[in-house]
């Protein structure tokens, strides 16, 4: 393969952050790919060569700031490794002629079922048993009874992608399924509801599968931990942001809430410190899409984008307009 093409992109390819090896290897095999991290003066060399890098190659985690972009003066395409792409300014970049893309439905299957064994751990409470074990309790006291998952009503908050996926493999528990999405899913038999407090309010477990971002912020408040009660479980695999990490806590610590399985935070790698000596709480590193398969395809798909932009001019899997 060759790095521009007639309707393609002459220039650099900015890899802005670490990535996965194989797609680390295949950018320098096919691109003239300056790595950032490397470089020992990145400043001295956007000041210098900013100008000649045409697209950028970031993860979800760490996207491309403002200031980054500002310093690219001929960057037309910002391709991320995941699903996400909060951290970049996706307005701002469009304003600019800046097309922006993602990873969607590749890492699906893997977020659904990390979601599903996360609802099953806490509300089984599975982790703390295998500590319980771990510790030698078990021969001189019995473990706490838990909460059956079986026919209980889940509250999927987000019925995208993810959510649905989520939503199809809860179907097999035997589960009520209610919903809150912006807008009514068409072709989905569970009931929507009207808001996300009315959601916790009427489930038993509340899986959070939004996206991530300004319009997203704080959704999971004070008030919808509130509504979801003394036995109601909270499961997060979206973006910590979504939820008031303060009301979390608070409501994990004092019995507001039965449980919560969490695999994104606030302030990653950073977790509250007041969650890690709860038995009631399972703790995740962000490893929702964390397999080798899911991965690797990530990995494929971002290096399709970015090689069909410097081919062709486009992306295959540009983030949606809202």
């Amino acid at each position: 393969m060759s790095s521009t093409g007639t309707d393609g992109a002459d220039g650099t390819v900015l890899q802005v952050c670490p990535l996965l090896p194989s797609l680390e290897t295949a950018l320098a095999e096919h691109h003239h790919t300056v790595k950032l991290a490397d470089l020992p003066d990145p400043a001295a060399y956007l000041r210098d060569h900013g100008g000649e890098v045409v697209a950028a190659v970031t993860s979800a985690r760490i996207g491309v700031s403002n200031d980054l972009m500002d310093a690219l003066p001929a960057l037309r395409a910002i391709v991320h490794f995941g699903v996400g792409y909060e951290t970049t300014d996706v307005s701002r970049a469009r304003a600019r002629g800046i097309d922006v893309s993602n990873t969607p439905d590749v890492l699906t299957d893997c977020v659904a079922d990390l979601a599903v064994g996360a609802l099953i751990d806490v509300m089984r409470r599975l982790s703390a048993a295998d500590r319980f074990v771990r510790r030698g309790a078990w021969a001189s006291d019995a473990f706490p009874l838990a909460a059956k998952v079986s026919g209980k009503r889940v509250g999927v908050l987000g019925l995208g992608r993810i959510g649905r996926a989520i939503a199809r493999r809860l179907e097999g528990f035997g589960v009520e399924l209610l919903y809150f999405s912006r807008t009514p899913v068409e072709d989905v038999r569970y009931r929507r509801v009207s808001s996300p407090t009315e959601l916790a309010a009427e489930c038993d477990a509340l899986v959070v599968a939004v996206a991530g971002g300004g319009a997203t912020q704080g959704l999971v408040s004070a008030e919808v931990l509130e509504a979801l009660g003394p036995r109601g479980y909270l499961v997060n695999v979206s973006r910590g942001s979504v939820i008031d990490e303060p009301a979390l806590v608070d409501a994990l610590v004092n019995g507001g809430i039965a449980g919560a399985a969490l695999d994104v935070f606030a302030d990653e790698p950073h977790v509250p410190k007041a969650l890690l000596d709860l038995d009631t709480v399972v703790l995740l590193p962000h490893i929702a899409s964390a397999t080798h398969e899911t991965r690797e395809a990530m990995g494929e798909l971002t290096f399709r984008n970015l090689h069909h932009f410097m081919t062709e001019g486009t992306l295959v899997t540009p983030v949606p307009t809202h």
